[in-house]
């Protein structure tokens, strides 16, 4: 009985066939190591336990996915297919999929967690609250030790740095953190002195990010009676918190942005507004100066003035005296002019000559009543005029006071102890200071 007779391809593809229909996609469990990197992307290596090992190949797809970065002597499980390397008839696993060990039963609980809670309605967007518009205090639940709260510090800082923040500390990772987490949102609504809260962590594994993942958080969160933005994590990572949570931020610093929106935009609207402003506060001061300019220019001191109505009525009583002169001197002029004609016609009678010197008498006398009578006057507006003088005043024992900024002081409730006084005599000034004042009592 013959037997046939095939090529190597031909036997290691139909083991490679047989492999791939008998084993399908699998989980396998193991330790990393000989991991290489090849240029093209993907990579090599091989999964092992304390038995046995086998060669991987991840390609370059799968393997750009992972979300972490594989490593020699990790613990892994791997979603692979079973096959061979025809070129060299090597038994090697095709992965698909890579998670740390240990990550498919959190996955589990994850997505168990995460069923009932939708089921039971925390993840619906009709009990999401609308975050303020301008919050006026942000609270931070996060550890004080944490790189996230830094970053979410510098965003406030930079976006709205009159914003007051508030921080309740808490661990965010490790045994007891969810616990921890919780109490922290329960304080902060029971203070109710913030209006905005910021649920941040950095990133992490599955594992570091768990403590939001906890039940007891999520129910926190649902019950705070204040609106909450969950950051937790990178922008792939989402833990249960983020779904409970008002509104879900991809990073801790994206969680800040969203905080403080309402105000950079109200600031952006702002902006021109303020500058309108400015402009014209400055052209109604610019005219205010101009007319104060106009003013001060026409402004003239009491005494410059009363000095310029006395050199006035100097002057006028000056031109007076010498129209009065003038015209006594026309009058007795015309009164020689008249004698002579008189005495050139010679009248028979002596009675003309002496009502002519009565006349001349008479006119004289008038004359010299009108200009008495207008020189009077003149006393008398002389006089008005010394009364008004400030000097005249001050020459009666009368004083001037004046305080620190040269004005003049007429109500003694103006003044203070202590304050410093001027005062101008009829001769010389002195300095004086306020011991006491007594206001004058109504």
């Amino acid at each position: 009985m013959s037997m046939d007779v095939i090529p190597v391809s031909a036997l290691v593809r139909a083991a490679r066939e047989t492999l791939e229909a008998r084993f399908p996609l699998l989980w396998v469990a193991g330790e990393t190591s000989n991991l290489t990197r090849a240029t093209s992307g993907h990579v090599y290596f091989t999964l092992k336990d304390d038995q046995a090992q086998v060669r991987c190949a991840m390609f370059r797809n799968r393997a750009q996915a992972l979300p972490w970065r594989l490593e020699n002597g990790m613990r892994v499980e791997a979603l692979a297919l079973v096959s061979l390397y025809e070129a060299r008839g090597d038994f090697q696993l095709i992965v698909e999929n890579l998670r740390q060990a240990g990550v498919g039963s959190l996955f589990e609980a994850y997505e168990r967690l995460r069923r009932g809670l939708e089921a039971e309605g925390l993840f619906a967007a009709t009990r999401k609250r609308p975050l303020p518009a301008l919050p006026r205090r942000i609270g931070i639940v996060t550890s004080p030790q944490a790189a996230a709260l830094r970053d979410v510090l510098a965003a406030l800082q930079r976006r709205a740095p009159h914003l007051p923040v508030v921080l309740y500390p808490t661990p965010v990772q490790g045994e007891g953190a969810g616990r921890q987490i919780a109490d922290a949102l329960a304080l902060a609504g029971r203070r109710a002195e913030c209006d905005l809260l910021l649920l941040v962590r950095g990133g992490g594994s599955l594992e570091d990010l768990w403590s939001f993942n906890e039940e007891v958080v999520a129910r926190a969160v649902a019950a705070c009676p204040i609106p909450v933005v969950s950051g937790v994590g990178h922008e792939t990572d989402t833990s249960i918190a983020d779904f409970v949570a008002d509104l879900r931020a991809a990073t801790p610093t994206a969680a800040a942005e969203l905080a403080t929106a309402g105000w950079v935009e109200a600031a952006a609207r702002l902006a021109p507004l303020e500058q309108a402003m400015g402009e014209r506060l400055n052209r109604r001061l610019r005219n205010l100066e101009q007319r104060l300019d106009l003013a001060a220019r026409g402004l003239v001191h009491p005494a410059r003035r009363l000095a310029q109505q006395g050199q006035a009525l100097d002057l006028l009583a000056t031109r007076l005296a010498a129209a009065r002169y003038r015209h006594q001197q026309e009058i007795l002029a015309r009164c020689r002019d008249l004698d002579r004609r008189l005495a050139a016609r010679r009248p028979r009678a002596d009675p003309w000559r002496g009502r002519l010197d009565l006349a001349a008498q008479a006119l004289a006398s008038a004359a010299r009543g009108r200009l008495a009578g207008i020189a009077h006057r003149l006393d008398r507006a002389g006089a008005a005029l010394d009364s008004l003088n400030p000097a005249a005043v001050l020459s009666r024992g009368y004083g001037i006071v004046r305080d620190a900024r040269g004005r003049v002081v007429s109500d003694a409730a103006r003044l203070a102890p202590g304050e410093e006084l001027n005062l101008r005599f009829h001769r010389g000034e002195a300095t004086a200071r306020v011991l006491a004042a007594t206001p004058e009592k109504p």
